[in-house]
């Protein structure tokens, strides 16, 4: 995707919903906000109440355009609690998912704008079938319907790892453990079980036990030093209250 996507509501009743919008892309790192025959708001609105810091650059800075200039000037994406998940249905079939999506728009080289519609029906047959692409976001049959605030909100969040730059990513480790460094781990527990004078009959579980739990972990090598590190302690203080008990 050459550019973070922009976001078109179309024909919003609730100032508030533009609001939550406008701060979900604020937090996302997008600022294109566009909008198709939108109700009155100002300053003194929900749209702004609502809108967090993006009352200063997103909300305020909005294009008012028409459903036809979003579809002729964009890649367009419809974003809909209703899909008529049916193949002879052909205007809402198939959709993705937002984590879809992510991957999908991965690939557009060119201008892209999700387009969020009416908080009552969405947007209509004619619409749909005039978008490149359909988004919606799977929810439990007896209630599908998200509030359009938190439909766009989840879906922004979703396309995070192509809109938000690498700087604001915390420098988390994530890469799992060399097998060494595992495989020292259960050594030390081992060591550690017969310090402690664990059961004899019971170490060989146990210790199977713990190679599980590292197993579905996937510790990474500070978490692995890190529990050596409890584990020296630990015996340490084993030893040292050993050798009180034998003066």
């Amino acid at each position: 995707m050459s550019e973070n996507p922009a976001v078109a509501i179309v024909e919003p009743k609730t100032p508030g919903n533009i609001g939550t919008i406008a701060r979900a892309m604020k937090n996302f790192e997008m600022d294109d906000l566009k909008l198709v025959n939108p109700p009155e708001f100002g300053r003194d609105s929900d749209a702004y109440g609502f809108a967090g810091q993006a009352r200063e650059d997103v909300l305020p800075n909005y294009d008012e355009v028409t459903f036809d200039h979003l579809v002729e000037n964009y890649h367009t994406v419809g974003c809909t609690a209703t899909t008529n998940e049916d193949a002879r249905k052909h205007r809402r079939f198939p959709f993705k998912t937002p984590a879809e999506l992510a991957d999908s728009l991965r690939d557009v080289d060119a201008p892209t704008c999700l387009i969020f519609g009416r908080e009552d029906n969405g947007l209509n047959n004619d619409e749909m079938a005039k978008v490149d692409e359909v988004c919606s976001i799977p929810a439990s049959e007896d209630y599908s319907s998200l509030n359009l605030g938190q439909a766009a909100t989840v879906t922004l969040y979703e396309l995070r790892e192509l809109t938000v730059s690498e700087t604001q990513h915390p420098d988390v480790e994530r890469e799992r453990a060399p097998e060494n460094e595992i495989e020292g781990f259960y050594e030390h527990f081992a060591e550690f079980l017969d310090t402690i004078d664990h059961p004899a009959e019971k170490r060989e579980k146990t210790t199977r036990l713990m190679r599980r739990l590292l197993g579905r972990a996937h510790p990474t090598v500070r978490e692995v030093r890190t529990l050596r590190g409890v584990l020296r302690r630990a015996s340490y203080h084993a030893a040292d209250e050993s050798r009180r008990g034998g003066e």
